[in-house]
């Protein structure tokens, strides 16, 4: 994926020297869909960053203004016959959520998805208790599709027996991108 700029942000593939930062918010990830990805050390990050580099579907999210690292995105396109959708998702640093730059980064990641890329449809999934990504979703003109009860495990009970999640799925297809453009961009004023 290119190099993608917003007012705030740059959004970028992974490089070297990304692994600190990284580790800085997956040692101890906040939403429980990120558990399986938690780092214990800065050789499993350099690991991670190597691999997300040779990832056309992630990108680091940095401020522009310094090229900090504070997050990332990944907008995936499924394959066969699903090619015109995409799965979609976000992760930030907890320190810098809710002064909008989730909201910039996934608009302008699906500003690239739906006109660049040419996607059809845009999907998330989104656990019950994470209110944040569920008020993102609809910000960003989602809807909510469904809910899959006890559809996934991140954890486990003392007993060891997998904890299983309600998850949601929200959605949004190209044609309501493009026909609430201009409300999006009154959105992107207010903090997320």
């Amino acid at each position: 994926m290119p190099v993608i700029e917003t007012e705030r942000l740059i959004l970028r593939p992974f490089r070297s020297g990304d692994a600190e930062a990284l580790f800085a918010y997956l040692r101890a990830p906040t939403a429980r869909c990120f558990l399986p990805l938690t780092l214990t050390d800065l050789s499993q990050a350099e690991a991670e960053v190597a691999k997300r580099a040779d990832d056309p579907d992630s990108l680091a999210i940095c401020l522009k203004q310094t090229g900090q690292l504070i997050g990332d995105l990944f907008g995936g396109a499924a394959e066969g016959d699903e090619a015109e959708t995409a799965s979609v998702g976000w992760h930030l640093k907890p320190h810098f959520g809710g002064q909008g730059y989730a909201f910039e980064a996934a608009s302008a990641l699906f500003d690239h998805l739906f006109g660049v890329a040419g996607l059809r449809r845009l999907y998330a999934y989104v656990e019950d208790d994470n209110a944040a990504s569920q008020r993102l979703c609809e910000k960003l003109g989602m809807r909510r599709e469904g809910v899959f009860v006890e559809f996934v495990s991140f954890t486990t009970d003392d007993a060891g027996k997998p904890v299983y999640e309600d998850t949601m799925q929200y959605a949004i297809l190209r044609r309501e991108w493009l026909a609430n453009c201009g409300a999006r961009h009154a959105l992107s004023a207010s903090a997320f």
